[in-house]
């Protein structure tokens, strides 16, 4: 079991930055344990914006964030960081993190079934 918990949800203005923060603990010393960044925007389905091997810092994003957001690790600390730059309106939601293992890290942020672990969330607001 992994047990996971975000911070830095706040409020930006359009075109200003946040990072938010995703500590793990437990069982995270697995080769193919990834953890990914989601978001659920008001009145909108939860989708996987970014996606990040533990053990080699692989990591993808979809088309909405790439150019935007970064997903990086720090492997002595067991966190995960998203780094929000450009922020837009329509990046408001809660953003939750989530791991699970998969060999094909490519196809993880089509993959709902593979994220078996998740955090609380942590609300990012941005204003126009």
């Amino acid at each position: 079991q992994v047990q996971l918990v975000e911070s830095g949800g706040s409020t930006a203005q359009a075109g200003g930055s946040l990072r938010l923060s995703c500590k793990a603990s437990g069982d995270i010393y697995r080769h193919d344990l990834m953890v990914g960044w989601h978001r659920q925007g008001p009145g909108k389905e939860r989708e996987a914006v970014a996606s990040i091997y533990l053990n080699d810092g692989r990591s993808y994003r979809t088309d909405s964030v790439r150019g935007r957001f970064t997903i990086s690790r720090n492997n002595d600390a067991n966190t995960v960081y998203l780094q929000m730059d450009k922020l837009r309106p329509e990046d408001t939601g809660i953003y939750y993190c989530a791991a699970g293992e998969t060999s094909t890290g490519s196809q993880s942020l089509r993959r709902p079934d593979m994220w078996v672990s998740w955090g609380q969330g942590t609300q990012v607001t941005v204003s126009s």
